[in-house]
């Protein structure tokens, strides 16, 4: 019942920055935690960062100290600012959100279909 759309994505330099948008609807006031994945081709899926309903914060050693993972209760987003970026950064990134159901008894997961990043050298 959530819908999740990303934005942000696209090409930027080594050592560059920018900022990857998630925006909910459709039943957004019941989503719970909220975090981004990233896919680069031929590797696996991989969390990058995290944001629980009381604000707390999780991020992969990788990106440790260069993302910041922040959340706007108000407009039903999402943000991820990347700076420092490097190739290896290079991926689809996916929005995934965990939201209660009706009854707010249990937690289901959402996934969004991506933006993608490149970072040129």
């Amino acid at each position: 019942q959530v819908s999740l759309v990303e934005s942000g994505g696209g090409l930027v330099q080594t050592g560059g920055s920018l900022t990857l948008s998630c925006a909910a609807s459709g039943n957004a006031d019941r989503v719970h935690s909220m975090a981004w994945y990233r896919q680069a081709p031929g590797k696996e899926r991989e969390f990058v960062a995290r944001i629980t309903g009381g604000g707390g914060t999780a991020l992969a050693d990788a990106v440790q100290g260069r993302f910041t993972i922040s959340r706007d209760r108000a407009k039903n987003a999402m943000y991820l600012r990347m700076v420092m970026m490097k190739p290896e950064d290079t991926a689809t990134y996916i929005c995934k959100t965990e939201s209660w159901s009706v009854d707010r008894r249990t937690l289901y997961d959402t996934w969004g279909q991506g933006t993608e990043v490149i970072v040129g050298s």
